[in-house]
């Protein structure tokens, strides 16, 4: 399903200021969403973390990767700038994205190179260096203007599109827990 208004390129140039405003060590998580079934959203206040399966109730474990074909281990847990998003689409289209954890936090490859530990609400993650690139799907639900701005060289340079991450240790996050640099 896509947006009612896919941005324009002079619209998304513009929120850039702003995502590299984000905090770079501590910032909030501002949504929750597991992906029950293929294009299905939950959009949590509380969720847990686990270790062997991520975010409990999403489809990560049983979803294997195209270019794998097989469940991607290092994509355990994906995770966006939510300024990123609301330079995309309006909010109540942000869950549309898929990502587990959209939060308030530098998530550039100078701020989170891969290794980072980030602690979020009772949960450990490690970013991962896999990379998380808007696809055919990001571009059916943002349009193809979106999805050149986060695969461009400054979106993957701000990670745009987000980070992969694993689970270190589970735990519960909430809906404006920190999230911080371990």
């Amino acid at each position: 399903m896509p947006i009612d208004r896919p941005r324009t390129d002079a619209e998304l140039a513009a929120a850039l200021d702003d995502v590299r405003a984000a905090p770079r060590d501590e910032g909030i998580v501002a949504l929750i969403v597991a992906r029950p079934a293929k294009n299905q959203r939950a959009v949590l206040e509380i969720g847990q973390l686990d270790r062997q399966l991520g975010l409990i109730g999403d489809c990560w474990p049983t979803k294997p990767s195209p270019k794998l074909g097989r469940v991607n281990p290092n994509s355990q847990i994906t995770v966006m700038n939510v300024r990123a998003l609301r330079a995309i689409c309006d909010e109540a289209d942000w869950p549309l994205a898929g990502d587990n954890l959209c939060v308030d936090l530098d998530v550039s490859a100078d701020n989170l190179p891969p290794g980072t530990r980030l602690v979020v609400g009772e949960a450990e993650l490690e970013v991962t260096a896999d990379p998380h690139l808007g696809c055919v799907k990001f571009t059916k639900r943002y349009g193809s203007t979106a999805t050149k701005w986060v695969n461009s060289e400054v979106g993957r340079e701000l990670k745009l599109r987000g980070i992969n991450a694993i689970v270190i240790r589970g735990g519960t996050v909430k809906r404006g827990d920190s999230i911080r640099k371990a």
